[in-house]
């Protein structure tokens, strides 16, 4: 487990996997969607990357720009961050935040493919 949650344990790890899997594969996709000040997202993209979770696909040559898909390894995750929306939706969301639907709507049994 320590293996583990050293390679995706951090805050923004997950979160960058979760923009994939939702289908935001541009950095900007990505840094909207955390919410994470670029650097960060720079930092476990590449993190990711070298984990073989995220795989860079070149999209433009000039200037060079990359989109990030989701490897079979990265892919393994989605299982773990249903559940985790699952058990925050249950127990660490208010009952009466307004928000609390839209945590996880869209999320929970939501298949994506081609990442």
């Amino acid at each position: 487990m320590a293996a583990a949650l050293e390679v995706v344990g951090e805050r923004w790890a997950l979160l960058v996997v979760r923009e994939l899997w939702l289908g935001s594969h541009r950095f900007g996709q990505i840094v909207t969607g955390t919410g994470a000040p670029r650097d960060r997202v720079a930092a476990r993209l590449q993190t990711l990357e070298q984990a073989r979770i995220v795989e860079r696909r070149r999209y433009q040559t000039t200037p060079e720009r990359y989109e990030y898909h989701l490897t079979e390894a990265g892919r393994a995750l989605i299982p773990i961050l249903k559940s985790l929306l699952a058990w925050g939706r249950e127990y660490a969301i208010s009952s009466d935040d307004p928000l609390r639907d839209r945590a996880s709507a869209g999320c929970i049994g939501r298949s994506v493919s081609n990442n």
